[in-house]
C-alpha cells in the first residue's frame, strides 16, 4: 500500500478499561513513530482531532481517546465527573499502552487534564500544546469565592437534581443536529460542522438522534477549583509548552491575567479570528504554530 493510500484510511477504534469503565480511543497507526496523545474538551469527542491527526499522522503515532462520559466511552453510574478521575483515565491509557515519554495536544477541559498530568508526571511529557485549557479565569474564581461553601454545595445538589430529570435532546435528523452544531460555533465551516455532528451523535431506537455525551458532565464539582495546587502543578511542568488562545473566545488571556507566570517554559500565542475552538476556526494557522513548535 502506498503512503498516499494509507493516509486516506481513518483511525482504528479500540477499547481500554479504567476504574471498571469501558473507554474508547482511536489509533491513527504508524506505531514506530513517536507517540502523541490528543485530548478533546468537554461535551466533545475524539474525532474532533481528525484534521490535526491527518496532518501529523506521518510523523507521530497518534492516539485520541474519548473521555469518560463522552463519545463512545462509557458513562459514569451517578453524577461525578471529577478532574482527577479524568486524569487517572489518561494516566492509565499512557501506562497500559506504554506511550511515555510522549507529546500531548489538548483542548479546553482536555487541556486542563493534560496540564495536570504533565505536572504530576513531568518526566513522561516531551512537549505540550494546550488550547485554552487553563480553566476558570481569576475573575471567574473571584466570583465563585463570593459564594459560601454551604451555598456552593446546595447549588451543586440543585444542579444535579435538574440534570437527573433532563432528557437528552432528540433531533429528528442528523441535519437538525448539524444546524445546532453550527449555532454553537459559527466559525465552523459547513464541512467540519457536519463531520463533528456525524461522529458526535447516536441514533435512538425511535430513529431520532442525540448527542453522545452524558448530561452529567455539565455539573462542576462542589469542591471548587484549587488555585494554589493547580499553580504548583503547572510549575512542575518541565517540558516546552505552547499555550494557544483565540482572540474572539470567552477565555481569559493568561499573559494579561497573570496565570502564564506559573509556567517555567511556556509560550503564549493568541490567534486572531478564532474563538474557543482554535483548531477548527483557524486550522491552517493552528497547524503552522503547532508544527513549528514541535519541530523547534
Amino acid at each position: 500500500m502506498t503512503d498516499s493510500a494509507s493516509s486516506q484510511i481513518g483511525p482504528a477504534s479500540h477499547i481500554y478499561f479504567s476504574q471498571r469503565l469501558r473507554l474508547h480511543y482511536v489509533d491513527w497507526g504508524n506505531e514506530s513513530a513517536p507517540p502523541m496523545l490528543m485530548i478533546h474538551g468537554g461535551r466533545d469527542h475524539c474525532r474532533n482531532w481528525d484534521w490535526t491527526a491527518e496532518a501529523l499522522r506521518d510523523r507521530y503515532h497518534i492516539i485520541a481517546p474519548d473521555l469518560r462520559g463522552h463519545g463512545d466511552s462509557q458513562w459514569m453510574i451517578g453524577s461525578p465527573y471529577e478532574m482527577n478521575d479524568y486524569v487517572y483515565d489518561i494516566a492509565q491509557l499512557i501506562h497500559q499502552k506504554g506511550l511515555a515519554p510522549l507529546t500531548i495536544v489538548a483542548h479546553s477541559m482536555g487541556g486542563a487534564i493534560a496540564l495536570r498530568y504533565a505536572g504530576l508526571y513531568p518526566e513522561n511529557v516531551k512537549k505540550l500544546v494546550v488550547i485554552e485549557g487553563l480553566g476558570p479565569s481569576p475573575k471567574m474564581l473571584a466570583d465563585r469565592k463570593a459564594v459560601s461553601d454551604d451555598q456552593r454545595i446546595r447549588n451543586w445538589i440543585d444542579e444535579v437534581r435538574r440534570l437527573s430529570s433532563r432528557q437528552p435532546r432528540r433531533y429528528e435528523s442528523i441535519e437538525d443536529a448539524y444546524k445546532r452544531m453550527q449555532e454553537e460555533n459559527p466559525h465552523l465551516s459547513p464541512e467540519r460542522a457536519r463531520h463533528l455532528t456525524v461522529h458526535g451523535v447516536s441514533q435512538n431506537e425511535d430513529g431520532t438522534y442525540s448527542w453522545k455525551f452524558d448530561n452529567y458532565v455539565r455539573a462542576f464539582s462542589p469542591a471548587g477549583f484549587d488555585e494554589k495546587a493547580t499553580a504548583e502543578l503547572w510549575n512542575r511542568i518541565t517540558c516546552p509548552t505552547l499555550l494557544i488562545r483565540g482572540t474572539e473566545s470567552w477565555a481569559s488571556d493568561p499573559l494579561a491575567d497573570g496565570r502564564a507566570k506559573h509556567f517555567r517554559n511556556a509560550t503564549v500565542v493568541a490567534v486572531k479570528g478564532a474563538g474557543h475552538w482554535v483548531q477548527h476556526d483557524r486550522l491552517d494557522e493552528f497547524l503552522r504554530l503547532t508544527e513549528e513548535f514541535l519541530e523547534g
